[in-house]
């Protein structure tokens, strides 16, 4: 699991009872606890535990900024101080929750302790005057199961942004010549998301294949590997290429200090290695180090946050939509040459050769059924979306690659959208629901959010805890 770490800030207002809300922040300090959430607390600075004062909010920004957290988790222990929140969470810049617990019935003399939810209502208006973005988990007990799925999927969204925004792509070699749809601007990508690009060309990775072919240690347990987890149906010196290739690519990919791959997959790495780099790629990706095909950087882009919104529970898989079903009105094929990770896969993979091309180094494989979800990161003209929703994997022919048939609730209209632009063939899928996390993570990014399924006001619900 992504370690992801909150500043944690319970907030009061004088008015209302102090050791109330010094009892729900312990309260609250448990739970998280009991959660496995990591945090960096504020008792050490405010006297009792609480943000409320301008003196300690200045102590407590740079105890946050020296720990680096991740996200501020802001609790209403009563009606809370809005300003000081605000003043905070503009300061740091990364993601915000707030919540708070429900009130008691109040007492016989109809007096009411904390007045939580009032508090909630001024502090989301003041946020807002300060630009500053925040989710919102609805006011509820900590018992209630609401509060662990909010907290949890707020993690995974502090996730997201953490990764986006520190997102350096190992670009292997320009884009092919007729992948025109796979352009991207970098200097935008650099000045709007501080996404960054190490471009190096063939040569340089095919010196490192060298390396590790001449080196032989680390070649030789990816060869062992491999043999162990697939069919090997390629020549035992194009595996050792294979193993060679995706040792090399790993060690670029960290020389450079880069946290996904975009390599130019064809025809200039054939002539130079004389096989498809697939499964290379998907060794990398069962790792945990997203690769994608055809230099395509929005799709790189893609993997990385899916990757994120999946907190180390599933791998990503990055595909072509490829043809429709030939019965199903609303499936489609999701294919490639054969980059997928192993743990994708509903049968043991086989290293063999592509559809399209005659070198081997692909991986075959159908992936596994079940729910899942699909995304695009992408952009022209100056502005970005991410494309998201559901799908289910689903009976279809064999084909060549990895694959897997999938049904999604509206084909046409999606069709029209990848059509329609600014998306293109590819797309990245991973078996879990992260629609609701990628959703939530485009507010904090700066991107829209383009949900395919037009189930908006569902995904918001399901963020809030209804």
């Amino acid at each position: 699991m992504k370690n992801i770490v909150l500043g944690f800030a319970p907030t009061r207002r004088s008015i209302f009872s102090a050791p109330d809300a010094v009892k729900y922040a312990e309260l609250t300090r448990s739970k998280l606890k009991e959660l496995g959430v990591s945090f960096v607390d504020i008792n050490d600075i405010a006297e009792d535990g609480l943000l409320h004062d301008e003196n300690d909010r200045i102590k407590i920004a740079a105890k946050f900024k020296e720990k680096k957290v991740d996200g501020l988790f802001f609790p209403h222990g009563n009606f809370g101080t809005e300003y000081e929140v605000a003043r905070l969470a503009k300061e740091l810049g990364v993601p915000v929750l707030l919540w708070g617990p429900r009130d008691e019935r109040p007492d016989e003399n109809g007096i009411r302790l904390r007045d939580s939810q009032c508090g909630l209502f001024a502090t989301g208006k003041v946020l807002r005057r300060f630009q500053v973005p925040f989710t919102y988990l609805t006011n509820c007990r900590l018992e209630d199961s609401e509060f662990e799925r909010g907290i949890r999927n707020f993690l995974a969204v502090c996730n997201v942004v953490k990764a986006f925004r520190n997102t350096r792509i190992l670009q292997i070699g320009p884009r092919p010549y007729d992948f025109w749809s796979t352009m991207c601007n970098e200097g935008e990508l650099l000045e709007r998301f501080n996404i960054q690009l190490a471009p190096i060309p063939i040569p340089e990775l095919t010196i490192e294949v060298k390396k590790a072919k001449e080196e032989k240690a680390e070649v030789s347990k990816v060869m062992a590997y491999c043999r162990e987890n697939f069919q090997v149906a390629v020549k035992e010196e194009e595996l050792e290429s294979i193993a060679a290739l995706k040792v090399a690519m790993r060690k670029l990919a960290d020389r450079y200090g880069c946290n996904a791959i975009a390599i130019q997959c064809w025809n200039a790495l054939q002539g130079e290695l004389g096989i498809m780099p697939c499964a290379a790629n998907s060794l990398l990706n069962e790792e945990g180090l997203p690769v994608v095909c055809e230099t395509d950087i929005h799709g790189a882009v893609t993997a990385i946050m899916c990757e994120a919104a999946g907190m180390d529970k599933a791998r990503t898989f990055f595909a072509d939509w490829t043809v429709r079903h030939p019965d199903n009105e609303n499936g489609e094929l999701l294919q490639h040459c054969g980059p997928w990770p192993i743990s994708c896969a509903s049968c043991k993979p086989k290293i063999g050769y592509p559809l399209a091309f005659r070198h081997p180094g692909a991986v075959e494989a159908e992936a596994k059924h079940g729910e899942m979800t699909l995304c695009r990161f992408d952009g022209d003209n100056g502005e970005y979306s991410l494309l998201l929703g559901n799908a289910k994997g689903i009976p279809g022919p064999y084909t060549k690659g990895t694959y897997v048939w999938v049904e999604v609730k509206n084909l046409k209209k999606l069709e029209a959208k990848i059509v329609e632009g600014p998306y293109i063939h590819h797309c990245v899928g991973i078996h879990r629901d992260v629609v609701p996390v990628l959703y939530e993570a485009c507010k904090y990014i700066g991107i829209r959010p383009d949900l395919y399924d037009d189930n908006e006001e569902e995904v918001k619900a399901y963020i809030r805890g209804e």
